[in-house]
């Protein structure tokens, strides 16, 4: 697999510069950045001057909304100050710490199950059930190497560029006897959501669906599969919504992410570009709605950074 992607690097050179940028290795323009690998995922040029879809729209706001605020609502740390704030501290999944290097955690205090999280990429996430056979070492290791990273390069979502590389340790949170947790995902534009995503079998098999606001399942795909068991709609589905229009006030598009542990909902995190807005929807149909909701007239250009 290794030599195949080299031997696509020879023929398109233009592959080996946008490897080397998104590493941060060699400078790159953010905006031609974006536009070669919008083609890459999509297969279709990125308009930049009247964007229409929702893919298309999240280049163009990872491009010129520029809020500053938005470097600490993608901190896993600093995000959990406006969610205590703007709904309270009960909705927050518990905090063991927070850290600025493997050095200073003490496992010695940590309980026997856990969460290990960097607070300025995505995806970054150890998890201890056990301390018996918690691999501490590979644990170690894997968060030195991530700590070096700057996701803001890979696909220049902004608001990663600042973010103060951390550790959060938090509370290992089960949902019953599932092997993994139940993703809530709502779609909001400014203060109002439009569409739910509900995720399950995370890092097994990862399945999901999505629904309408009256939590009509929808004849929509994306990158993972559908599920086919019948979801019921969850108690605690209008509380979620009254979060979301709270917590996305005042922002053009955000996904607002929740978990229900016990019958009690916790706020999970604020995604800006959801698959970094290079994921494909089947039917094409729902990225043009969903792109019909972003409301790019309204958005003062910031270009300075």
């Amino acid at each position: 697999m290794f030599i195949n992607k080299i031997k696509k690097c020879i023929k398109n050179p233009k592959k080996i510069i946008i490897y080397l940028a998104s590493k941060g290795i060699i400078k790159y323009d953010d905006k031609k950045y974006l536009e070669f690998v919008f083609e890459e995922h999509l297969g279709e040029k990125l308009d930049l001057e009247n964007p229409k879809t929702y893919n298309q729209k999240l280049q163009w706001l990872k491009l010129y909304n520029r809020n500053p605020e938005y470097t600490k609502l993608v901190d896993k740390y600093e995000v959990r100050k406006y969610i205590a704030e703007t709904v309270g501290e009960k909705y927050l999944i518990p905090c063991y710490g927070v850290y600025n290097s493997v050095k200073e955690i003490d496992f010695d205090k940590l309980p026997n199950e856990f969460v290990l999280k960097t607070t300025h990429d995505s995806g970054t996430v150890v998890i201890c059930k056990d301390k018996k056979t918690f691999d501490k070492k590979a644990a170690i290791k894997k968060l030195k190497k991530r700590l070096k990273r700057n996701y803001y390069y890979l696909w220049r979502e902004w608001p990663y560029k600042d973010v103060k590389p951390r550790i959060i340790a938090e509370k290992y949170m089960q949902e019953g006897s599932n092997i993994s947790l139940t993703d809530y995902k709502f779609y909001c534009f400014d203060g109002i959501p439009k569409m739910l995503l509900i995720v399950i079998d995370r890092g097994i098999e990862t399945k999901m669906n999505f629904y309408d606001m009256n939590f009509k399942k929808l004849n929509l795909s994306q990158c993972s599969p559908n599920f086919t068991k019948k979801m019921e709609k969850p108690k605690q589905f209008e509380e979620m919504v009254e979060l979301c229009k709270k917590l996305s006030k005042g922002i053009p598009h955000v996904r607002v992410d929740f978990y229900i542990i016990d019958g009690k909902v916790y706020c999970g995190e604020l995604t800006f570009f959801d698959s970094s807005g290079l994921e494909k929807f089947t039917p094409s149909k729902y990225d043009e709605l969903l792109g019909s909701y972003i409301n790019l007239d309204k958005i003062k250009r910031r270009t300075d950074r």
